[in-house]
């Protein structure tokens, strides 16, 4: 069952036009991935999402809700949690603070996050800006947990970290699909590590969805045409 729909979507950036005719749907339950090469409008399709850009023309549902005419904060309060690109934690905030700030009542709460990453109970009284990449990734994941969303957008997650801490935050992911039912889409660049959790996959060129199917249908000679250098 669908939970968010995206239908011929355009967005723009002022007088720019960004996205053409974007498609997507991500089910319940389900990890989708959103993919393409730098600037084909991966984290401008988010924002659109999130409600941070408006939109143009097109159709955007959210469990039955016409999203293109809410703002991101009624958005938020209908079960989108993002983790936007680049982290953005409160850096002048303890890890305890920034979690709590975010908190609204529902299975996650601080314990439950920790259980996910035991590394954020360790260092809860520390500041987010004297933590390292990682771990101020692992709590922008967190605090978008906390806000107990139906739907997890991960944006660029495990960009510029350590392969050690991205495969802490990949097994994070597998956890999550395996054992909530939390439906997430993820935008990420890694096909491997993106192969052992993804249900589903779209592919934007340009602005356009270009690709749709099963993540285990995408071939060398589709990634080759629409992904590779």
């Amino acid at each position: 069952m669908s939970l968010l729909s995206a239908s011929h979507l355009q967005v723009n950036y002022g007088a720019s036009q960004v996205l053409f005719d974007l498609n997507l749907e991500v089910k319940e339950g389900s990890v989708t991935a959103l993919l393409g090469r730098n600037g084909m409008g991966k984290t401008t399709t988010i924002k659109a999402i999130s409600r941070l850009l408006p939109i143009a023309k097109g159709e955007l549902q959210f469990d039955g809700h016409n999203l293109a005419l809410l703002p991101s904060h009624k958005a938020a309060r209908l079960g989108l949690g993002l983790v936007p690109e680049g982290r953005r934690c409160f850096s002048n905030l303890t890890i305890d603070e920034n979690l709590h700030a975010a908190a609204r009542a529902g299975h996650w709460d601080f314990s439950r996050v920790c259980e996910l990453f035991p590394r954020l109970e360790e260092r809860r009284h520390q500041s987010a800006a004297t933590l390292s990449g990682g771990e101020q990734q692992m709590l922008a994941i967190g605090r978008a947990l906390m806000t107990n969303p139906r739907l997890l957008i991960l944006d660029e997650a495990t960009e510029g970290l350590a392969p050690l801490v991205r495969q802490e935050i990949w097994s994070a992911i597998a956890v999550l699909k395996r054992e909530t039912g939390l439906a997430i889409l993820v935008v990420d660049k890694s096909l491997k590590e993106l192969a052992t959790v993804a249900d589903d996959a779209y592919v934007v060129q340009r602005g356009v969805t270009v690709w749709s199917g099963a993540f285990a249908e995408l071939t060398p000679e589709t990634t080759d045409q629409y992904l590779g250098v």
